[in-house]
């Protein structure tokens, strides 16, 4: 009697997986039928999240975010640059997102995912709008010299919400950066001061006398949601995504004030009350990444 149990069982789950695949629209939709997502979550809420600070040893800030199986690895290497005429006392950031052959099944080596430059446009116009970080906390000396941030994010692992993950990890890569100690030298250019010659270099006129945090101003999280039908899907993932086209991403900063709302297409049409619902998740969910970032933080301070 077990072994016809087993076997009942394990037939059962293989026509469950065989139509899983040939009717992907239909199995999801018997799920939405009774409010429960394929993997037991209810329609409304994201996956476990992660966050781990200073995954880059040699990086100046670095964060590796977890999203449910969406994996991104975030680095910054400061630069010292010329500041710009229009702008002689503020600092510049530059934002790349790769996303190498390794992330899916889908990228092709040699072949650039149409998605990753939209995405790094997406991450450098939310970062400069919301306003979290104050340009003007990377200069050194006002026309002279400023630094540039090179925010390179690498997507491990492309299992839905990307530029959810992305910019979560964007955002703890800048928590746990740490802007070098510099001088100016006898030749009035600025140099770095290591651990080893600080004590012994003469300084000519010292810039920075340590190591500080960069000043961070109210944080953007986002959430991102599909909209199918009556339905509303937080933090969908890349089998949601490929067969519900229309979704919604939201970007609140952390005093919940809208800092943009983004519709990449889709067939659907985002109405008032689904766009009102999508913002009321959103605000939940930056409570979530609110407090998930500050025990990472709190983590790395006692480690």
């Amino acid at each position: 009697m077990a072994a016809a149990s087993g076997t009942n069982d394990l037939s059962s789950e293989m026509e469950l997986d065989a139509f899983r695949r040939l009717f992907p629209l239909s199995f999801h939709e018997r799920h939405l039928l009774e409010s429960i997502r394929p993997d037991g979550r209810p329609l409304g809420r994201a996956r476990d999240t992660s966050l781990s600070l200073g995954a880059v040893a040699s990086a100046n800030g670095s964060a590796l975010a977890k999203i449910g199986c969406t994996t991104m690895l975030a680095a910054i290497k400061l630069e010292v640059m010329t500041p710009t005429v229009e702008a002689p006392d503020e600092g510049c950031i530059a934002i790349d997102f790769h996303m190498p052959p390794i992330c899916s099944p889908l990228i092709r080596p040699g072949r650039p995912a149409e998605v990753a430059p939209v995405i790094s446009k997406q991450l450098s116009d939310t970062i400069l709008s919301s306003g979290t970080i104050d340009l003007k906390e990377l200069c050194l000396v006002s026309g002279k010299a400023a630094w540039m941030a090179y925010l390179d994010i690498y997507c491990l692992d492309a299992d839905g919400a990307l530029f959810d993950a992305a910019l979560l990890s964007a955002v703890a890569a800048f928590s746990h950066l740490q802007i070098p100690v510099v001088s100016l030298n006898d030749d009035g250019r600025i140099v770095l001061v290591s651990e080893e010659n600080g004590g012994s270099m003469k300084e000519k006129e010292p810039v920075n006398k340590e190591k500080i945090k960069l000043k961070m101003n109210s944080q953007p999280f986002s959430l991102t949601c599909i909209l199918h039908k009556n339905y509303i899907l937080a933090d969908p993932i890349s089998e949601e995504e490929s067969i519900m086209e229309t979704y919604l991403t939201v970007v609140l900063d952390t005093n919940y004030q809208l800092v943009s709302l983004n519709k990449p297409g889709g067939p659907g049409l985002a109405s008032t009350s689904s766009i009102q619902d999508c913002i009321a998740l959103a605000q939940k969910r930056v409570k979530e990444l609110q407090q998930i970032l500050s025990e990472a933080i709190s983590d790395m301070e006692v480690d």
